[in-house]
């Protein structure tokens, strides 16, 4: 089982639309076994996979402990894909209940999903350099770093990339790779966009780039993945190539290890 953990540090840059539709495409057409956990008390996410989170509990109560995993996952219209929707007690989760008194409280996440047996764990955090992003990063393998390219998505970058350094230090993961949204192939500051975006994270640029598209708008409003929706459209074809490039990125590192994907 390998954990993904999806961050930005601004909003806009399409990180839960990349959370979602690379969960969706790994199990779509890899056959893994995907578990979405919305770690955001927004809930995009969960609403995005046609979900009311005023309708279930959170991860939230799990660390609370007053619920166990089983009784927060749902499962989705789509098969092999299941989720732990969001809920607004995510917020102040952790100044309030057990966590509050515990000063170890940001491993709690890690510990908390380890008896799990899903291939793969995507984690949508908060746009956000919080407890929740904190607690995220502590319990991944792999993190996503999701940005678009202009001015206010680079100077998150940099804030991001400090923040990560910090984390992984004590508890070590792997940048998996940076995801570029909104993509213009003719963009007339693409390169030097492209040049901070190196300078922060060092040959992390992910070659598949998601292009804008109303396609991705149109499946959110819908509560389904894009491959669902409009599989022939520009953002499917991008969606399925990163998630290959990414499947790749991490299969390497897992062979290297002795391990399976």
């Amino acid at each position: 089982m390998i954990t993904i953990s999806v961050c930005s540090f601004k909003g806009g840059t399409a990180k839960t639309s990349i959370a979602l539709n690379v969960g969706a495409a790994l199990a779509k057409f890899h056959k893994k076994r995907v578990l979405m956990i919305d770690f955001d008390a927004q809930a995009n996410l969960t609403a995005g996979l046609g979900l009311d989170p005023d309708n279930y509990d959170s991860i939230a109560a799990v660390l609370q402990e007053t619920k166990t995993l089983e009784e927060v996952i749902t499962h989705t219209d789509q098969e092999g894909l299941d989720l732990i929707p969001a809920d607004t007690w995510l917020e102040r989760v952790e100044i309030t209940g057990v966590l509050a008194s515990d000063r170890y409280s940001h491993e709690k996440l890690k510990k908390t999903l380890q008896p799990l047996e899903y291939d793969v764990i995507i984690i949508d955090t908060p746009p956000s350099l919080c407890w929740l992003t904190e607690s995220a990063l502590i319990a991944c393998d792999f993190a996503l770093v999701c940005a678009t390219p202009e001015f206010y998505s680079i100077k998150g970058l940099q804030r991001l990339s400090y923040f990560m350094h910090y984390i992984s230090e004590r508890h070590p993961f792997e940048i998996l790779g940076v995801a570029l949204s909104f993509w213009n192939p003719r963009g007339k500051s693409n390169e030097s966009f492209l040049q901070v975006v190196n300078e922060t994270f060092p040959e992390k640029v992910l070659q598949t780039k998601i292009r804008r598209d109303i396609a991705v708008s149109e499946a959110s409003i819908q509560g389904k993945s894009v491959f669902t929706t409009r599989p022939s459209s520009r953002a499917a074809t991008d969606l399925a190539g990163l998630t290959e490039e990414l499947l790749t990125k991490m299969s390497s590192r897992f062979t290297c290890q002795n391990l399976t994907l």
